[in-house]
């Protein structure tokens, strides 16, 4: 289990995650390309919130495929090209990883590199 650093002397996070994480040495690690709003037959969701469901059900299989959980989640970099869709990310987030608490970045973008996707988030993930 990874450790959560959330001192007093910094504000509260605003959201669902951890202003820091330290994992045990001799981890296995696990870096996650950006995960676009592709289903498995390669079609965009329509929406953020599909999008959204589409890059957090992706990224949960690559996990599962490396034998990992949301709960191996260290880092997460989120890229949103309109900042009304940050709840519709937020709610995606939140029902995926349960109780866990990266560290999490949050970025609004001018465009990722398709018209079509509107969210992309990248992971890094450690297991001992």
């Amino acid at each position: 289990m990874h450790t959560m650093h959330n001192p007093a002397t910094v504000a509260a996070p605003a959201s669902s995650y951890s202003h820091g994480i330290e994992t045990k040495p001799n981890a296995r690690w696990l870096h996650i390309s950006g995960q676009v709003g592709l289903l498995p037959d390669g079609k965009v969701a329509k929406g953020a919130v599909a999008q959204a469901e589409a890059c957090w059900a992706n990224i949960a299989n690559i996990l599962k495929a490396a034998d990992m959980g949301m709960d191996d989640l260290v880092k997460l970099t989120t890229y949103v090209c309109n900042a009304r869709d940050i709840p519709a990310v937020r709610a995606a987030r939140d029902k995926y990883i349960g109780n866990a608490r990266p560290a999490s970045t949050l970025v609004v973008v001018a465009g990722l590199a398709s018209s079509d996707w509107l969210i992309e988030i990248e992971a890094v993930a450690a297991r001992t």
